[in-house]
């Protein structure tokens, strides 16, 4: 139900007639949205949640290191007089290239409230359960402490992509300065690499790109000659999909969904057979919205809020990924509703093509598997501000009898386009005019 604004189409067409989109007042959003929100939309105010709020941070809270000026604001809304929530808040970024703590610490800083690392969920947070793995020599690519990262998510065999340029030294020649003058035998060979677990984008591509390429052609024995008759190849699990993303710059940056398609290419190229991903996780992966709302649950019961979470809001700046996903989450929670039980997780990429369904039983601990499945909340909301990739003003072609948002499509290979799903609930300026917005929503009124 997205009666409450008008739909996106029809305000790209706007942009695209030469006219700025005209974004709902605020004001007659809310009336026409209350009845929406798990508060009724009665006359009886709300002290206690049953809602939480899934906030992105790039684009949303920051750009780049620089706090957009609303956050502070909003987050004001949000504390009591002792810095404690008033309502359950998760910060779900598609961010890798750190660990929880220090990403608590940043947001702390940037918003002036206290934030604990149980309050965010990176992109890679999910492979806490995949504990197969966990005992297993990987590969993992990306930039930061990838080690440390590693080993808190529960890997204990984790090899960087520079331990393997260093054991294998012929396989980098890109840049012809790092190439070695004096080969050396290697005194510690390495074990069987066994899965690729890519956490973001790295800051070499060329050497990340070769030397994956290598790994998933020699099944895992890098130093020996491509077999590729190899395939399936060994398993890729994958970290967030986005495409593009917004810093200081005017215009959006690459992200490491822009890697992800160089690697699928690649492959594809030399194979002729598509790359396969065990698990893509991050926003907009149904996996990723379970896990948050996991953790929502879990603030809930740690401050001992008896009323149940009947409605996440998910406030984003990214049509293909927050916009996306949130919606994508909100129709599993309603099928499940209308089936009247929950059904078990299934972390399955949607609809995708080439994509890979978890096993239960192998993939998932079963306590993890029972936290998920209990799903307890009715709506995920969609919530777009207009500080980050979204840009209502942005020009469109013309010709609108061809599929817009086709042409521009930035989700994943493995991700149907469904125009639905980019369709946000809720349009605002900024996240500051989101906690307005929710709070009217739900009749929310804390002591």
């Amino acid at each position: 139900m997205r009666r409450a604004l008008p739909p996106l189409r029809a305000l790209l067409r706007a942009g695209a007639a030469g006219r700025p989109p005209r974004l709902p007042a605020l004001n007659g959003l809310c009336g026409a949205a209350a009845a929406e929100g798990s508060g009724g939309g009665g006359s009886k105010l709300n002290i206690l949640p049953s809602f939480g709020f899934l906030f992105d941070v790039d684009g949303v809270l920051v750009r780049g290191k620089t706090p957009i000026p609303a956050a502070k604001t909003a987050f004001q809304k949000l504390v009591n007089s002792q810095g404690q929530f008033l309502v359950p808040v998760v910060f779900v970024t598609n961010a890798g290239n750190c660990l929880r703590q220090e990403k608590a610490d940043q947001l702390s800083h940037l918003l002036g409230v206290p934030i604990s690392q149980e309050q965010v969920m990176m992109s890679h947070s999910p492979l806490r359960m995949f504990k197969r793995y966990h005992e297993k020599c990987v590969l993992v690519s990306g930039q930061g402490p990838l080690l440390d990262i590693a080993q808190d998510l529960g890997f204990c065999q984790p090899i960087t992509i520079e331990t393997l340029r260093e054991k294998h030294p012929l396989l980098d020649v890109v840049d012809h300065d790092r190439r070695p003058n004096v080969l050396y035998p290697s005194a510690v060979e390495l074990p069987k690499i066994e899965a690729v677990v890519l956490f973001g984008e790295p800051v070499r591509w060329e050497t990340n790109l070769q030397l994956i390429i290598d790994v998933l052609l020699t099944s895992g024995y890098p130093g020996n000659p491509y077999h590729r008759e190899n395939y399936p190849h060994i398993p890729v699990l994958a970290c967030n999909m986005d495409l593009m993303w917004v810093a200081e710059a005017q215009s959006p940056r690459f992200g490491h969904g822009t890697f992800m398609v160089c690697l699928e290419n690649i492959y594809k190229k030399i194979t002729g057979k598509d790359l396969k991903y065990e698990v893509l996780m991050g926003k907009p992966s149904k996996l990723t919205y379970q896990y948050a709302e996991y953790l929502i649950r879990a603030q809930a019961a740690e401050r001992q809020w008896k009323q149940p979470i009947q409605t996440l809001y998910a406030v984003g700046d990214n049509l293909m990924t927050d916009v996306y996903g949130a919606n994508l989450y909100n129709r599993y929670l309603e099928e499940n509703s209308r089936k009247g039980s929950k059904s078990r997780i299934q972390a399955k990429v949607a609809g995708g093509r080439g994509s890979a369904t978890l096993s239960q039983d192998d993939e998932i601990d079963n306590s993890w598997e029972n936290e998920l499945a209990s799903a307890a909340a009715a709506h995920c909301r969609s919530v777009l501000v207009c500080t980050g990739v979204y840009n209502p003003h942005a020009q469109v072609p013309l010709d609108t009898r061809e599929s817009i948002t086709e042409t521009v499509f930035h989700g994943h290979r493995d991700f149907r386009f469904d125009p639905g799903l980019v369709e946000p609930d809720h349009i605002v300026p900024d996240v500051d005019a989101a906690v307005d917005l929710v709070f009217q929503l739900e009749n929310f009124a804390p002591n």
